[in-house]
């Protein structure tokens, strides 16, 4: 059995972690919140520009801009993978890199190269010593902004016409609820017309039924990079929602085992406090019997 000692340094190091945990789990109840804000602020406006776009989606042709257009030949494919940053939240990493790793390897079974893409440090420490990594980037997962949507997705588009690739593909943990995150994988380029949702009772419209200003192939040129942009910056904001909603479950998970432990420990140290005792009386009644 432990002495009285060593339990009591147990219970103190278990009590500051209880803190720790307790304090993260509240910081990260925080910035779920306003991710989730952020989330919903933006599934409102992909909700409008997706009516729009399979409203006019038969007048649409692929061949009207070359980000609409898919390969004949599909040999080289970019894996743009989401993670977090920072560690402690439960499986939210790990579930997704297995994910990765299986698409990566039917992709490959399928004889097509596969480089990947970064935003995220744990992705990229998971994955940069098995394939050809074309972008690592930095601190942009944990509060994402347009910015730096804007700027990956003209660094992927640049890439993408020039030829690099024939398919870019986004892999994320799509935000379900704080307890729960599943790895998905969409396709960014060449955009499919059916993005971020179903539309099964929007109804389309034809080119005879509506007048466009400036003409749709021009409409086009400035409209589908802009939802490219905004297809990958809502992938980031799923992704930002998901770990903070990982790491709250984590630490309230966390925070419940430790002050199960503490409550053992309590416990197992009164145990031996108590034990000292009854030896103690039992030294003095047999020392005062010899006497």
């Amino acid at each position: 059995m432990a002495s009285i000692k060593e339990y009591n340094r147990k219970l103190s190091s278990l009590k500051n972690t209880v803190k720790i945990t307790k304090t993260m789990k509240m910081v990260s109840a925080s910035k779920l919140r306003r991710a989730q804000d952020a989330e919903n602020r933006a599934k409102a406006y992909a909700h409008a520009v997706n009516n729009l776009i399979f409203r006019i989606a038969e007048s649409v042709e692929q061949d009207m801009h070359p980000l609409l257009m898919p390969r004949d030949h599909i040999r080289k494919v970019l894996l743009l993978v989401f993670s977090s940053d920072k560690g402690l939240c439960g499986g939210f990493n790990n579930n997704l890199i297995k994910y990765v790793s299986t698409r990566k390897n039917e992709l490959e079974a399928d004889g097509k190269e596969v480089s990947m893409a970064f935003c995220g440090r744990r992705g990229h420490l998971a994955f940069a010593n098995e394939v050809e990594v074309f972008k690592n980037y930095e601190g942009v997962t944990a509060a994402p902004h347009s910015r730096d949507a804007t700027a990956i997705s003209e660094e992927l588009i640049e890439a993408f016409s020039a030829g690099q690739f024939d398919e870019v593909h986004m892999v994320y943990n799509h935000f379900v609820s704080p307890l729960s995150q599943v790895p998905q994988i969409d396709q960014l380029l060449p955009l499919p017309m059916a993005t971020l949702e179903n539309h099964d009772q929007v109804e389309t419209i034809k080119a005879d039924d509506f007048i466009a200003e400036p003409a749709l192939p021009q409409l086009l040129t400035t409209l589908v990079p802009m939802l490219v942009v905004f297809k990958l910056f809502y992938a980031l904001l799923e992704n930002a929602a998901g770990e903070h909603g990982a790491r709250m479950t984590a630490m309230d998970n966390a925070t419940t085992n430790a002050s199960k432990m503490i409550d053992e420990n309590t416990l197992l140290r009164n145990r031996a406090r108590q034990a000292a005792i009854t030896t103690e009386l039992i030294e003095i009644i047999a020392g005062a019997e010899a006497l």
